[in-house]
Formats: C-alpha cells, sequence, structure tokens
C-alpha cells in the first residue's frame, strides 16, 4: 500500500476519547467539530445555527441546522453534502415513516437512502460498481451523518432507546444513487411525482439486504422468478399477513433491467411480474408462525403470503455496474412508509 508521509496529529486520540466520552461517537473515529469547522459547513450553506430545521423522533428533539452541521463534520461530509441531510431529515421526521418504530425496535431495522438528481453527479454520489458498499466520500460520510443524526439528535441511542438485537450495517451508513443512465425507465424520483431535473431524497426503511444472483437466466421471466423466490423468507416479521410488506425494495442491476426492457416489460410490468411469482404456501410454515400470520392477514382463509399487498408497492431502483447480481431489501415488518423529500439548495 502507499505510505502517507503526512504529519502526527497530537491531538487526534484525545479528541476521540472525549467525543466517545460524550456519547458523540459511532464507535468509528470522527472528525473534530471544531467551531470552525461547524461554522464553515453553516456559512457554505446559509443556515444560522439555531435554525430549527425538524422535529426528530425517537426523542422528539428539535433538529436545528447547527446541529446536523455539527454531525455532517464528525462524520466526514464535505460542505456541499449538507442539502442532502437536511432533506433526509425531514424525510424521516414525517410520521408515516415511523422513525419511533424503527430507531428503537429489537429488529434490526435502519434507513436507507437513495438519491436521485443533478445533486447525484454534483456531489459525486456513487450509483454504479459498489453503490451499497465503500470507496466513495459522499455515499459513506452522508449515510454515516444520519445515523450520528439518529443518534445525537433523535435520541436512537444503541442500547438505550435503540435495542436492535442485532442491528445491520446500513446502521453505520447506508446511502446510494440510482443509476439513472444504466436505466431504461423512470427513475424513482420521477416515479414519486418529482420533476425530472430535481434533487430528491429518498429514506426507506429495512431490515436488511440479501444478493440476489442470477447469471443464467436469459428472459425477464427467469429473472422475476429468481427474484421473487429470494424474497420468500419466512423469518421476516411483516403485518396482515405479508412477508414484510411495506414497500419492498428490489434494487436491479442495469443488465437485469436491460433484460426485462428487451422482452417488453415496463416498470410497472416487472413489478408485476415478480409479485405474481413472490408468493409462499401456508403451509410451508412452522405451526406457531402460521397461526400468527393467519390471525393477522387481512384475509384469514388465504393460502398464501404474499410479499406485499399489490404489485405496486415494490420499488424497483436500478443500481450497480458489471455484473448481474441484483439485491433484495425488505420493508421493516413495522409500520412504515417511503418518504421522499427535495433537496433544496440556499443560494
Amino acid at each position: 500500500m502507499k505510505i502517507w508521509q503526512g504529519v502526527h496529529d497530537a491531538t487526534y486520540e484525545r479528541v476521540q476519547a472525549e467525543l466517545a466520552a460524550a456519547y458523540l461517537s459511532d464507535g468509528l473515529p470522527l472528525v473534530a467539530p471544531t467551531m470552525e469547522r461547524v461554522a464553515a459547513m453553516l456559512a457554505a450553506n446559509r443556515y444560522a445555527a439555531d435554525e430549527e430545521l425538524s422535529m426528530l423522533p425517537p426523542g422528539f428533539e428539535t433538529a436545528t441546522a447547527g446541529d446536523i452541521a455539527i454531525c455532517a463534520v464528525m462524520a466526514g461530509c464535505k460542505p456541499e453534502y449538507m442539502p442532502v441531510l437536511v432533506a433526509a431529515v425531514d424525510a424521516l421526521s414525517d410520521m408515516s415513516f415511523n422513525l419511533v418504530g424503527i430507531g428503537t425496535t429489537t429488529g434490526s431495522a435502519a434507513p436507507i437512502y437513495i438519491v436521485n438528481g443533478p445533486i447525484v453527479d454534483r456531489i459525486g454520489l456513487n450509483a454504479k460498481n459498489n453503490a451499497l458498499g465503500g470507496g466513495h466520500r459522499a455515499n459513506a460520510t452522508i449515510g454515516r451523518a444520519m445515523t450520528l443524526i439518529l443518534q445525537n439528535i433523535g435520541g436512537a441511542i444503541p442500547g438505550e432507546t435503540d435495542m436492535a438485537t442485532l442491528g445491520q450495517p446500513a446502521k453505520y451508513s447506508c446511502c446510494f444513487a440510482e443509476n439513472i443512465t444504466g436505466s431504461p425507465w423512470v427513475p424513482l424520483h420521477v416515479e414519486r411525482g418529482f420533476a425530472a431535473d430535481a434533487s430528491v431524497v429518498t429514506a426507506v426503511g429495512i431490515s436488511g439486504t440479501g444478493e440476489v444472483n442470477d447469471s443464467d437466466s436469459q428472459d425477464a421471466a427467469g429473472l422475476a422468478q429468481t427474484f421473487a423466490q429470494s424474497m420468500l423468507m419466512a423469518g421476516i416479521s411483516g403485518g396482515a399477513g405479508l412477508l414484510g410488506g411495506g414497500e419492498p425494495l428490489c434494487i436491479l442491476p442495469p443488465e437485469w433491467a436491460a433484460m426485462f426492457h428487451r422482452d417488453g416489460y415496463t416498470k410497472a410490468q416487472t413489478k408485476a411480474a415478480i409479485w405474481e411469482n413472490a408468493i409462499l404456501p401456508i403451509e410451508k410454515l412452522p405451526p406457531a408462525l402460521r397461526k400468527h400470520r393467519m390471525a393477522a392477514a387481512s384475509d384469514p382463509s388465504a393460502n398464501v403470503i404474499r410479499v406485499a399487498e399489490k404489485a405496486d408497492d415494490l420499488m424497483i431502483v436500478v443500481a450497480g455496474g458489471v455484473g448481474r447480481k441484483a439485491a433484495y431489501a425488505p420493508t421493516w415488518g413495522g409500520t412504515t412508509k417511503a418518504i421522499s423529500r427535495e433537496i433544496k439548495i440556499r443560494q
């Protein structure tokens, strides 16, 4: 590896210890939120430190611009990332997202953030190879800043109010952009009612991610079946007799999207093809779970369990680079709805 020839920072360990002692850390090393750095973050975005922006569950504390800027600095964000954070915080404050539940459950729920629009290229968000992984500062630090915001402003403190039994990597950071150039379909933000030239962040409450690998199918029907059957995890806790329920997130690579498009599938038809195949016979469940699901089902006489109430509830986002590896992110089993907010840049 390359050797860095920089100057020793004598205050580094002391800063880390002080921030950890103040319960401001997520466990990873933090950038010192000096007054100068926080002021620069605020000035670049034309915010006053005491400007109140949102009321953030689960603690229902007021999120000021200064609070958000501090978390952004500690996470390593550049100033130009802050508008994404402000919009994402506003999305999480929507009661339909149910951050009270997501931030306090014993489940592994965590928000994932999907960004669309001109801001993607402007700040260097990754939508292609390794979109859900590391290697890109914007993706990593925006997702991390949001975790610090939930902990330090919202009060979702691990082991105290955040009671996740196991948790998941998205509790550290999970932010990516949709690969618009690799998609034959209307992008997510336009599908959700925003102008094509708008910059938008969509927050989704997920219980994890799983890779879906199908390098063999040569038609859309085969891909739909593979993805659908990968969604049928009996241990996912969902209401109304569903597996997960809500708005299951289907992240398809460009090669999958191209094959669906080649075979004449619109995005709506792709959702329908997956949903129609994503059924689990009730007898496949163990007796106790079967009894619980039948009691919760809107139609107790149904002999199958679906992943969502209707096909249009599925969310399809094209992301990633070369390779036929997709990902499934089931919705957290509690009541939650994906929320989108426009990212606004103050001039």
